[in-house]
């Protein structure tokens, strides 16, 4: 399909196009750039440990904690059906039972979203010893859960032996739940490239990458610092695709926001690189952009961008706030498209970040 990246200078000015009234002249500065010590210790302290193979410990009996009764149990009835039969259900303040299976040591799917979550882990029975939570999985990604890290570090559970889980490549249904993980072709030594697969990291890396396997869906057994990487690449795809296709005068697509504004996506998301680079330590992967937008002309076609609402905030967006031209964005959906009702947004900083790319960087060569 042809696509048209230039559609701004094509078209001109177009009243579907609104977001452009609010662009603001950027200068390049000389910026100071800080860097979190936390992550920069992490990444020495992974260096010191000498691993370079992941040890993929199997699936067993497991226990799925499911949110309180009314709650979203999507996520938990997906895992209970690709287990083997002999999974335990709990809910919060239910006690965690000593063994499973005649095993002590097994994994807890916590499949709370983020503000259940935080009163779950504020509420943790005495059954949920310290000994006992090194055993937790923790689910993150897509409207529903979001980016929980900066959560999970206020709690302490943010290192390399947690085990994390990044869902976004399933796709749940009625029937069974199926992969929605993306063939991008292959490189320039022949390897399949993929997008959007779900991936683990941690102590249950590799019984989450089985279980999931049993449903034929891809899911990538990773060290932590690269399952982050993944994570915020997610994070991305879905909080910025969402907001410039959700300011628009008509409903639009993830597909659609893909296709026709992928120089704004590039806008955006070069700048929250940055932030991310100097905040957080963290180095988007290359042919980031590719596969965000592999991911969303492939699964985004009938998914309409939408923002989430203010109990979702912190876990969408607020990470990003730094980001000059993302937070233009949010002030424009909020104070001229009347979204984001009840979001507190930091005052609107003038200019832009430098942006670090000549024209529109996409892997596969789409300018």
């Amino acid at each position: 399909m042809m696509k048209f990246p230039l559609i701004w200078s094509l078209l001109g000015v177009v009243s579907a196009f609104r977001p452009t009234a609010f662009r603001t002249e950027s200068h390049t500065s000389l910026q100071a750039t800080w860097s979190d010590p936390k992550a920069v210790r992490e990444y020495q302290d992974f260096l010191a440990s000498g691993k370079s193979e992941l040890e993929l410990m199997p699936d067993k009996a497991s226990v799925i904690i499911k949110p309180p009764e009314g709650g979203d149990e999507e996520l938990a009835n997906a895992l209970l059906a690709m287990g083997m039969g002999d999974d335990v259900v709990l809910r919060p303040g239910d006690d965690l039972p000593e063994a499973v299976d005649g095993s002590e040591d097994f994994p807890i799917y916590i499949t709370l979203r983020p503000p259940e979550l935080v009163d779950f882990l504020n509420n943790l029975p005495e059954s949920f010893g310290y000994d006992r939570r090194d055993n937790f999985v923790f689910v993150a990604g897509g409207p529903k859960y979001g980016n929980i890290e900066d959560l999970l570090k206020t709690k302490g559970y943010c290192r390399d032996t947690m085990t994390q889980f990044l869902i976004t490549g399933i796709k749940f249904s009625k029937i069974r739940p199926q992969d929605q993980s993306v063939n991008l072709g292959f490189d320039a030594q022949g390897e399949e490239k993929w997008a959007g697969e779900c991936a683990a990291c941690g102590k249950w890396n590799g019984a989450v990458a089985q279980r999931l396997e049993r449903a034929a869906i891809r899911c990538r057994p990773v060290f932590y610092r690269e399952w982050r990487r993944l994570m915020w690449e997610r994070n991305i795809l879905d909080a910025v695709l969402n907001l410039i296709g959700a300011v628009r005068d008509s409903p639009t697509s993830l597909a659609d926001v893909a296709l026709y504004y992928n120089q704004e996506v590039s806008d955006v998301v070069w700048g929250i690189s940055s932030i991310l680079r100097g905040g957080r330590a963290i180095t988007l992967t290359y042919g980031f952009e590719e596969r965000i937008f592999g991911v969303a002309e492939a699964n985004g076609v009938d998914v309409t961008c939408e923002l989430l609402d203010e109990e979702m905030y912190p876990y969408m967006y607020k990470q990003f706030e730094l980001a000059n031209e993302f937070l233009n964005y949010m002030h424009f959906a909020q104070e001229e498209c009347g979204l984001l009702k009840g979001v507190s947004l930091p005052m609107k900083r003038s200019g832009g970040n430098e942006i670090m790319r000549q024209g529109n960087l996409r892997a596969d060569g789409v300018l």
